[in-house]
C-alpha cells in the first residue's frame, strides 16, 4: 500500500516511481543499445574494414559481454536508481561516484544528439525540402515531452519502439540468409564471394579491423541502462538478473550476425554515407528485391534511432537524479512533479541535445562523425572505475554478504582483470591510432575537470562542515 500511495502522491524531492514491469526493463536495455551506432554507424566501419568488420563487432561484443556481466553482478546485489554512480562510490569512494555520475551524464547527452542528428539524416530522404536541423529539432521536442509526461508513457513508447526494430532485424537476418544460400527466388545471390572477391577478407589489413572495433565499441556502450531501469520495476534485483542475461546474449546476436549479413550481401566499398544518411540495413534489402522493403527498412531505422533518443533523455535525467539526490549536482533538479518525473532532470539532459540543431544548420555534412568523436574515450573511462569497483565490491560481498551473490562475474578475479587490461589496451590503441587519438585526449580532459571540479566541492564542502561546527559550538557551550 504505502508502494501504490508513493506512486500516485510522490513528494517533490522523493523517489522515483515502481511503475516498470520486466518487459519495459528489457526494451528498455535493447533500446538503448540498438540505435544509429548499429543502423547507421556500421555502414562507416564496414567502408573503412571491409568484411573483416565482423571482427570488429566480435571484437567489441566480448569485452561488452565481460563489462555488463561486472556491472550486472553488483545491480543485483545493489539495485539503485542511477545506478552505475553508485557502484563506484560504494567500491572505490565519493570521488568515484562524482566522477562516473558526471561522465556518464556527459556520454548520454552527446549520444542524445547523436541519434537526433542521424534520424534527421534519415528524414531528410522523405522531406528533401525542410532543413535538416528542423527535422532533429522536431524529434528532440517531440520526446522530450514524452519523457516528461510520466515514467509509463516513457516505458511503453519505448516497449513499443524496441518491440518493431528487434523484430525487423529477425527478419532481416532471415530473408538475408535465405537470400544467400541461395533460395531467394527471383534474385542471383552472390553467395558468399563479397567476403573475398574484393581484396579479400581484410582489404585494409587486420589492422583496420582492429581500428574498427574502437568505433564499434562505443555504439555497443548502452547495456547497462537495464540495471538503471531496474530500479524503477516493482522487482528491481531479479529484472536486473534477467534484463542482463537477456542483452548480453541478444545484443551480441544481433550486432555479429546482422552485420555479417550485410557485408555478404553489399560489396564493403559501397559509399553508406552522406547528407541523407543511408542505412546499410536498406542497402542490402534492395538487392533482394523486396517491394518497399528499403522505404520499410528506413522506417524501422527511424523508429530505432527514436527509441535509441528516447533512451537517452530517460537515462541522463535519472544519472543527474542520483547526482543530486548525493549533493553532486544542484538540488533543485532533484524534484519530481506529480506524476513522479524529475522534469528539470530532464529537460537538462536535453540541452546538449539543442547543441547538435546549432551544429547540424551549420556543419549538416559532418555533424554526425563530429558528435561521434566527441564522446572518444569517455565510455571506456567510467566503465574502469567501475571494473575496478566490482573487483573491490566482490570481495567485501564474500566476506559480509555472500547471499547477496545472485549473479555472478565468470572465473572471479582472472577475468575481471582481464577485462580491465582489455579496456587499458584500446585506450592504448585509440592513442596510437592518428584518427582517435584527439578523443583520448579530449576525454582524458573532460575527466580532469570533472576531478577538479570534485575537489573544489569537497573543499567546499569541508569548509561549509566546519563553519556549522563552530556556529553550533556556543549552544553546547549553554547547555
Amino acid at each position: 500500500m504505502g508502494n501504490t500511495h508513493r506512486q500516485q502522491e510522490p513528494s517533490s524531492e522523493g523517489q522515483l516511481q515502481n511503475t516498470l514491469k520486466n518487459r519495459h526493463v528489457t526494451m528498455i536495455a535493447l533500446g538503448g543499445i540498438i540505435g544509429a551506432g548499429l543502423f547507421v554507424g556500421s555502414g562507416a566501419v564496414i567502408n573503412s574494414t571491409g568484411p573483416a568488420a565482423v571482427i570488429s563487432y566480435i571484437l567489441s561484443g566480448t569485452l561488452m559481454f565481460l563489462v555488463m556481466r561486472m556491472i550486472g553482478e553488483m545491480a543485483v546485489a545493489h539495485p539503485t536508481a542511477g545506478s552505475i554512480s553508485e557502484y563506484a562510490r560504494a567500491g572505490l569512494g565519493n570521488w568515484a561516484g562524482f566522477s562516473v555520475g558526471w561522465l556518464y551524464w556527459y556520454m548520454w547527452v552527446i549520444v542524445a544528439a547523436i541519434e537526433a542528428v542521424a534520424g534527421a539524416g534519415i528524414l531528410v530522404n522523405y522531406f528533401p525540402n525542410i532543413p535538416p536541423w528542423v527535422l532533429c529539432l522536431v524529434l528532440l521536442v517531440i520526446l522530450t515531452l514524452t519523457n516528461l509526461y510520466s515514467v509509463k508513457s516513457f516505458a511503453e513508447t519505448e516497449f513499443w519502439f524496441a518491440s518493431i526494430k528487434i523484430f525487423a532485424i529477425i527478419f532481416f537476418i532471415a530473408f538475408g540468409a535465405i537470400y544467400l544460400l541461395g533460395f531467394w527466388p527471383g534474385e542471383a545471390s552472390p553467395g558468399f564471394s563479397n567476403l573475398y572477391s574484393t581484396g579479400g577478407f581484410f582489404p585494409n589489413g587486420m589492422v583496420a579491423a582492429l581500428i574498427g572495433s574502437v568505433t564499434v565499441l562505443f555504439s555497443m556502450g548502452g547495456a547497462e541502462i537495464a540495471t538503471i531501469a531496474a530500479a524503477e520495476s516493482d522487482q528491481p534485483a531479479k529484472y536486473a538478473a534477467k534484463a542482463t542475461n537477456q542483452v548480453m546474449y541478444r545484443i551480441f546476436l544481433f550486432y555479429v550476425v546482422s552485420v555479417f549479413i550485410i557485408v555478404a550481401i553489399v560489396p564493403w566499398n559501397f559509399e553508406f554515407a552522406g547528407v541523407a544518411i543511408q542505412s546499410p540495413f536498406a542497402i542490402a534489402l534492395k538487392q533482394l528485391g523486396l517491394p518497399f522493403a528499403p522505404f520499410i527498412m528506413e522506417v524501422v531505422v527511424l523508429t530505432a534511432v527514436l527509441s535509441s533518443l528516447n533512451s537517452c533523455l530517460y537515462i541522463t535525467s535519472r544519472s543527474l537524479f542520483t547526482l543530486t539526490k548525493q549533493g553532486d549536482a544542484p538540488k533543485f533538479l532533484v524534484k519530481l512533479n506529480k506524476r513522479g518525473v524529475p522534469v528539470r532532470a530532464i529537460l537538462a539532459g536535453t540541452a546538449f541535445g539543442y547543441v547538435g540543431v546549432v551544429l547540424n544548420y551549420f556543419f549538416p555534412e559532418t555533424v554526425f562523425l563530429f558528435l561521434i568523436n566527441s564522446a572518444g574515450a569517455t565510455m571506456l573511462f567510467y566503465y574502469l572505475i567501475l571494473a575496478f569497483a566490482q573487483v573491490r565490491l566482490r570481495r567485501r560481498l564474500e566476506k559480509e554478504s555472500p547471499e547477496k551473490l545472485k549473479l555472478k562475474m565468470w572465473l572471479f578475479p582472472y577475468l575481471s582483470y582481464v577485462t580491465i587490461l582489455w579496456m587499458f589496451g584500446v585506450i592504448a590503441a585509440m592513442i596510437w591510432i592518428p584518427g582517435t587519438r584527439s578523443q583520448v585526449y579530449l576525454s582524458l580532459v573532460s575527466f580532469g575537470a570533472i576531478l577538479v571540479a570534485y575537489m573544489i566541492r569537497s573543499k567546499n564542502s569541508k569548509q561549509a562542515q566546519e563553519m556549522d561546527e563552530f556556529v553550533d559550538q556556543p549552544l553546547k557551550v549553554v547547555k
